[in-house]
């Protein structure tokens, strides 16, 4: 209990500090969610619990202060109605299953209301986060130089034996999962496999729109080592969903680009060929240990298709168990015995299945009518991102509308509440509904202001100080 008031204690300073520079403090929670899991593994074991909080006292201070502000920024959340009334719909039902006495306690509760809904705030605040194309491009190339220490580390892990100090998993003594040829499945600075393949995905997808960018030499050098450490590591975590996901998402981006732009498909292929290249080396000559370890997983699994199909079927099996109702937010959280023996709480009512599936497990907390508001609400949000992708005009900020609109899509039915990487990610990538048009709208308006102004100069007006 002395742990635990000292880690509110010290999570409100850091709340405090944060509340200082809003901005500063969401970019900062953007990279401890990368480095969390180092510092609960190798640097801080035994405050892996209070750890695990950090990011979100972090981006609490950034919330307080940000809606704090006098006139705080709403307007561009103001403008649509539809994801405005949404939000506001899926909360209270969540709130409401908060109360569910099949929990055993409210505090079960409010720790499914934070997964569900704590990040979501993100997608108001990004539009107020960049102020320009540039600003946020300059923002993600920075951010994609963490995966080249964190994917280096990946590489050590792989070729590190099992028993290594580098091959353990948050508060546990064991080896990591192990794939074909006796080799581990590499988590990088993540506590777990599922947080590390979250982090690629998302890597991957910023990536390919900065490949197609004009950058400088070394800029464009830093790009392409990240997608050959994106490429490299993904074989090197076993992981076949993330393999599948991340050829949806290349096959998705050139498909959908060449059926509206097919002239900037062509001028911009050159710019992968060297990228291709160079994985294509990679993978077959440098790294061939790695894929042949993946490959090796892979072949000697088939549960692969009955997990997809499961994923969709779960929902419909488990209304059974509790009719209109469910078990109450945050029924199946994976940390509840520990929150249940922390704090002394009583147990909750038993579930009488096996769950595994986001889908499932939102279906079993949430009831039907929790279910169908919540898949309803992603959807809508994936189909604003894509009229964002429509309307846009400007090549960047249309392709990250494209690469984010792809990646949300194939990762519709993943994990996302029960996994936090994913939940803050999938967040700021939704704010590009709001931020993107934002940015083009000032870059259109700053170029309707200097061809004024040469108007202007070249005019000959009689009252003119350019005549």
């Amino acid at each position: 209990m002395n742990l635990l008031i000292l880690g509110l204690l010290t999570g409100t300073f850091i709340a405090c500090l944060s509340a200082l520079n809003w901005r500063l403090a969401v970019k900062t929670t953007l990279v401890v969610v990368v480095i969390e899991g180092a510092l609960r593994k190798w640097a801080f074991p035994q405050a892996s619990q209070l750890l695990y909080f950090l990011k979100d006292f972090i981006l609490l201070g950034a919330y307080i202060s940000y809606f704090s502000l006098p006139n705080t920024k709403s307007k561009v959340a103001g403008k649509h109605h539809t994801i405005t009334a949404l939000t506001c719909i899926v909360a209270l039902w969540c709130l409401f299953q908060a109360f569910n006495p099949s929990l055993g306690s409210l505090v079960i509760g409010i720790f499914g209301i934070k997964n569900y809904l704590f990040y979501l705030p993100l997608m108001w605040l990004l539009p107020y986060l960049f102020r320009t194309e540039e600003e946020l491009y300059k923002f993600l190339r920075s951010y994609l130089l963490l995966l080249i220490p964190v994917g280096l580390l990946a590489i050590a892990q792989f070729f590190s034996p099992p028993s290594s100090l580098l091959n353990v998993y948050v508060n546990d003594d064991t080896a990591f999962a192990l794939s074909g040829n006796n080799t581990v499945r590499v988590t990088g600075t993540f506590s777990y496999i599922a947080g590390y393949s979250i982090y690629l995905g998302l890597c991957l997808c910023l990536l390919l729109p900065l490949l197609t960018r004009q950058q400088s030499r070394l800029w464009r050098s830093l790009t392409i080592v990240e997608v050959l450490l994106v490429v490299i590591t993904s074989f090197m975590t076993g992981a076949r969903g993330l393999m599948i996901s991340a050829i949806l998402l290349i096959v998705g981006y050139f498909s959908l680009q060449g059926l509206t732009q097919l002239g900037n498909v062509l001028r911009s292929i050159p710019k992968f060929i060297l990228p291709g290249i160079l994985a294509f080396i990679a993978t077959t000559v440098w790294f061939r240990p790695a894929v042949e370890a993946f490959w090796i997983r892979a072949s000697t699994s088939n549960d692969l298709p009955a997990r997809i199909i499961g994923s969709f079927t779960d929902p419909f099996k488990f209304f059974a168990y509790k009719g209109i109702d469910g078990y109450g937010t945050g029924a199946t959280f994976q940390a509840n015995g520990i929150i249940r023996a922390l704090l002394n709480l009583p147990s909750g009512e038993y579930i009488p299945v096996f769950y595994e599936s986001e889908m499932g497990r939102i279906a079993l907390e949430l009831g039907p009518i929790g279910f169908l508001l919540w898949y309803g609400f992603k959807l809508v949000l994936l189909l604003a991102l894509w009229n964002v992708y429509r309307q846009l005009k400007r090549p960047f900020l249309r392709q990250l509308a494209l690469s984010a609109f792809l990646l949300q899509a194939i990762m519709f039915n993943s994990q996302l509440v029960f996994n936090p990487t994913a939940n803050l990610y999938y967040w700021f990538l939704n704010g590009f509904i709001f931020l993107l048009p934002q940015l083009e709208q000032k870059v259109n308006w700053q170029h309707y202001q200097q061809t004024w102004q040469l108007y202007v100069q070249s005019s000959d007006f009689p009252d003119s100080p350019h005549k």
